[in-house]
């Protein structure tokens, strides 16, 4: 719901930093890889309780897995090696990895530190699959059809709800309310699910 109006005005300041980094010795890949590292080190701190380490390598995390597509596209623009499919795969396949295992990492540091359920963060995870399926079969099928999406991302992204920012901002809230991590997973999950109802039938209907 909120990535496309923030997409609009984070893209001059984004565009600006992946011009400073535009460097021999740093590559797009380079970068997804190194926000995953960061993701994955988040979800690590989360599980041993470190709460404000946890936020701020999400939110590092996150800040730099923003920057490999505007370099990409900068050096494309330049004429010189740019966006690639194999870019993209690896951009949304580090992005699940990522907010999987955030979800996991919260799981065990809440039950743990504060003897939170699991089952909260079982939903959010089954509603991940829904809606990672859902938008991800979409994608690939529209590819094959000519009925492709075309918003700036590598895949066609159907926007709903529950998008990337709305997931870095729950994520986020984990870490800072880590007390009520249950209660947020709950409702996260459900608007996942919304969310995916919705792609669901967004997806059919454009593809009939």
């Amino acid at each position: 719901m909120l990535d496309r109006p923030l997409r609009a005005v984070l893209a001059r300041p984004v565009d600006a930093m992946a011009r400073g980094l535009d460097r021999r010795w740093i590559s797009p890949n380079g970068l997804t890889m190194s926000g995953l590292a960061l993701g994955l080190a988040a979800a690590v701190a989360a599980g041993l309780q470190w709460w404000g380490a946890a936020l701020a390598l999400w939110l590092v995390s996150r800040v730099v897995d923003g920057l490999d597509g505007a370099l990409a596209r900068l050096r494309k623009a330049d004429g010189r090696a740019g966006e690639s499919e194999a870019g993209g795969f690896l951009d949304i396949t580090a992005d699940f990895v990522a907010y999987g295992a955030t979800v996991v990492g919260v799981a065990v540091g809440a039950t743990a530190g504060y003897n939170a359920p699991w089952w909260p963060f079982l939903l959010v995870l089954f509603a991940y699959y829904i809606n990672g399926t859902a938008f991800l079969a979409f994608s690939s099928i529209a590819e094959r059809t000519g009925r492709t999406i075309d918003d700036g991302r590598s895949l066609s992204f159907l926007g709903r709800i529950a998008e990337g920012t709305e997931t870095i901002v729950v994520h986020s809230l984990w870490f800072i309310l880590p007390f009520w991590a249950a209660p947020i997973a709950v409702g996260w999950a459900a608007l996942v699910a919304v969310s995916a109802v919705q792609r669901m039938i967004a997806g059919f209907r454009a593809l009939r």
